[in-house]
């Protein structure tokens, strides 16, 4: 029995990667968004979790801070991908090399949220598997991020104001997948 090879586009459909903070809805926006376009979607931290078969903070407490960014820079600076939605964990942005291959697979959307927000969405932080130094704070870490994230933003979208439905709406609005 035979079958046929389905054509791909002439020109490959990029990535839309989705940066920010945690609590900001990279998870979130990327089922949406992935759903509204029909595309694949790739969680980055569940991407560590599947290799590793930990949960996040199984990985950050077996290996460490510093060898958990050095695991996460080198399996998400591996990606190859097309027509997915890529949502990254917040600490990705430590990684040139990871962010340098993330802008090669399509726009880079900053999720964008405030201080308030952030503090109140992720709480004491326990269990998330944040990335944060010893003696670092959550405000600390938000506000040492948030430039970084600004800095490879092609996009940047507020979703602390609007639904996640508008926030989708706004994104697709600022992406050109001619």
């Amino acid at each position: 029995m035979g079958f046929s090879v389905i054509e791909r586009d002439a020109v490959l459909k990029p990535c839309i990667t989705l940066v920010g903070m945690a609590g900001a809805g990279k998870s979130t926006l990327g089922r949406a968004l992935a759903e509204r376009l029909g595309w694949g979607q790739l969680d980055t931290d569940r991407h560590l979790e599947a290799y590793y078969g930990l949960p996040l903070q199984g990985i950050m407490d077996h290996f460490g801070l510093a060898q958990f960014l050095h695991i996460e820079g080198h399996l998400v600076s591996q990606l190859s991908l097309t027509r997915t939605i890529i949502s990254t964990g917040g600490s990705v942005i430590y990684s040139e090399a990871a962010m340098a291959r993330l802008r090669e697979l399509g726009p880079v959307v900053m999720l964008d949220i405030d201080e308030h927000t952030f503090l109140d969405r992720v709480g004491d932080g326990r269990d998330r598997g944040l990335a944060i130094a010893p003696g670092e704070t959550l405000r600390d870490l938000f506000a040492r991020r948030q430039p970084m994230y600004r800095a490879v933003a092609d996009i940047v979208v507020r979703t602390d104001c609007d639904a996640p439905e508008a926030c989708v709406d706004c994104i697709l609005q600022h992406i050109d997948f001619a």
